[in-house]
């Protein structure tokens, strides 16, 4: 399995034109060669997955990457009111200064560029 650690950035938006470092998310996740969410090999491996939200504004939440009948999303506790939807992540590869759309909690979706995709440690 190839588990990567990638990391998204707030991209350019309104209020922050150079984009925002500090909120960020970290995922930990299978991808295939060509940098798209490996699914096979995220259902034998859920457990390894994860996901990191850094957040100067709510604190840094810990939670995991799951797949749902509407696509990926983010969860940080039981239940799907705190998920935190991938827009079509199904379509988008995962590779640096790519972008992807993450619906968070207060409802807003913000567009985040991956700046990093590294190999992932994994304990044994």
């Amino acid at each position: 399995m190839n588990l990567k650690s990638i990391r998204l950035e707030l991209a350019r938006a309104k209020g922050h034109p150079a984009g925002d470092p500090g909120h960020a998310f970290v995922l930990r996740a299978p991808l295939d060669e060509n940098g798209f969410l490996d699914k096979e090999a995220f259902m034998n491996a859920r457990d390894l997955c994860s996901a990191v939200k850094i957040s100067p504004d709510t604190g840094d939440e810990t939670g995991r990457l799951i797949h749902t009948r509407k696509g990926w999303a983010l969860s940080y506790a039981p239940g799907d009111e705190d998920d935190e939807p991938i827009f079509n992540l199904a379509r988008h590869p995962l590779r640096p200064n790519e972008y992807v759309t993450i619906t968070e909690h207060d409802g807003e979706e913000r567009t985040f560029r991956v700046v990093s995709v590294e190999d992932a440690k994994v304990r044994p």
